[in-house]
Formats: C-alpha cells, structure tokens, sequence
C-alpha cells in the first residue's frame, strides 16, 4: 500500500485542505493509530486509524467530477479575507467537500470543474501537462 503525508491524507478524505489539515494536527485532534499526533511529518496509508476530533475518516473511493456554473460576484475560494461570498458560501452542503479546478474573475460567470480528487485536480491545473483550456 502506498503510504502518504498525514495532511494529503485528511484533505483526500475531504475533511480539509492540506493547510488546514496541518493546522487541525497541530491544535491535538488528529489521532493515528490511537496515538495523538502533532506534527505533519507522518506518513500513513488505508491501513493505519486516522481519526479527527473522534471521528474515523477514511478516503473516497469514487471520483467524483462535477460543473458548477459560478454565479457572478462570488469568489474562486475557500475564504476570502475581505469577506465576499465564496462559491462554498452557495454550494449546497453535500458539495462543501470538493475542490475546485481552475478560477474565475469575481465579476465572471462560467462554469467550474468541482472534483473531490486532489491528484485529479492538480493534473488538470498543472501547465506542465499542457491541457487545453477556453
């Protein structure tokens, strides 16, 4: 079995990003194996007991692959420091857990690629695999 960083773990589950996920290690609530862990330095695979804050989590098996079509004023983003609605702020709430592929202006309209595989999304992102875009 192919082992991974704590933190891609716990994001490939859908419970958080990667940064997030580290920041959820670091304040205690993240346990392997019954073991609290506090550092990101950890790899593990689908066979170790990840748990955060007492629940179980495990990864999903199915890709799930999706349109959004954003509507105009709302942000291609998680948070947004200055408080304007997000793309999470009008999904429902079944969908908060994917990630988005690619981003669009505040003031655009258009559709988005929504995905709850990382490595899915990194490779339609990445400009190194040379993926047409429109």
């Amino acid at each position: 079995m192919e082992k991974i960083r704590i933190a891609k773990f716990i994001a490939n589950c859908g419970i958080a990003s990667r940064r997030d996920a580290e920041k959820l290690i670091a304040s205690g609530v993240v346990v392997v194996n019954g073991a609290t862990i506090n550092s990101p330095a950890l790899n593990v695979s689908e066979s170790d007991t990840v748990t955060v804050n007492g629940k179980i989590i495990k990864p999903k098996s199915d890709t799930e692959l999706y349109i959004f079509n954003k509507p105009l004023n709302v942000m291609t983003t998680a948070r947004d420091p200055l408080n304007r609605k997000t793309i999470y702020d009008v999904l429902p709430p079944e969908y908060k857990h994917l990630r988005y592929v690619g981003r669009l202006d505040y003031k655009t309209t258009g559709l988005l690629l929504m995905t709850n595989d990382g490595d899915l999304a990194r490779r339609l992102t990445l400009p190194s695999n040379k993926i047409p875009r429109t």
